[in-house]
């Protein structure tokens, strides 16, 4: 049996992040057949053009990560009304020198949790934008802005038994996505 091995992106530095929590956890609710590799982006350099012809070995590592994997998770939070810098950061770094793009052709999926009531919805339509211009083929529904309050996990971290519904359903979708176009 073969894997399918997806680049999971997390888009917050914050040790407590409500991101990578709900990462953690979602990554149960997929076949045994996934595999999962944590992509770290706090320890890239800034993004500079001067540094294509010689990239860090942060971004070399980075790239790599991202090329192995057939699809890409992506989990933002939300700062003000758009993606973190350190997402967008990393981001540039990998679809860098122009025709070099790690990201072309990945299926992609997008989530975010937030205490906010719209969860990331903003976050999640900038950074839609973004993977359109990448030529990443980005599940559009169901859209999955999660709202971070109690009952969203179990005790033991799961998901909770009022989100397990949607959130595997989402899933469910993602792996027919990454499927169809890995």
């Amino acid at each position: 049996m073969s894997t399918t091995n997806i680049a999971v992106i997390i888009g917050s530095l914050r040790k407590d992040s409500f991101n990578k929590k709900l990462a953690k956890a979602l990554e149960k609710l997929f076949p045994a057949d996934f595999s999962f590799t944590q992509v770290r982006i706090d320890d890239l350099p800034l993004y500079n053009q001067d540094d294509d012809g010689n990239p860090s070995a942060q971004v070399k590592r980075l790239k790599g990560e991202i090329k192995a994997a057939q699809g890409v998770l992506f989990f933002t939070p939300e700062y003000n009304r758009s993606l973190p810098g350190v997402l967008k950061n990393a981001i540039d770094h990998a679809s860098r020198p122009y025709g070099q793009s790690a990201w072309d052709g990945k299926p992609a999926g997008v989530l975010g949790a937030s205490i906010g009531a719209t969860g990331t919805a903003m976050s999640q339509q900038h950074l839609r934008n973004i993977l359109a211009y990448l030529n990443m083929p980005t599940l559009g529904q169901p859209e999955a802005f999660i709202h971070n309050k109690d009952g969203l996990y179990d005790a033991a971290g799961n998901i909770g038994a009022d989100s397990l519904k949607f959130l595997q359903g989402w899933v469910d979708s993602y792996v027919a996505w990454v499927k169809k176009h890995a």
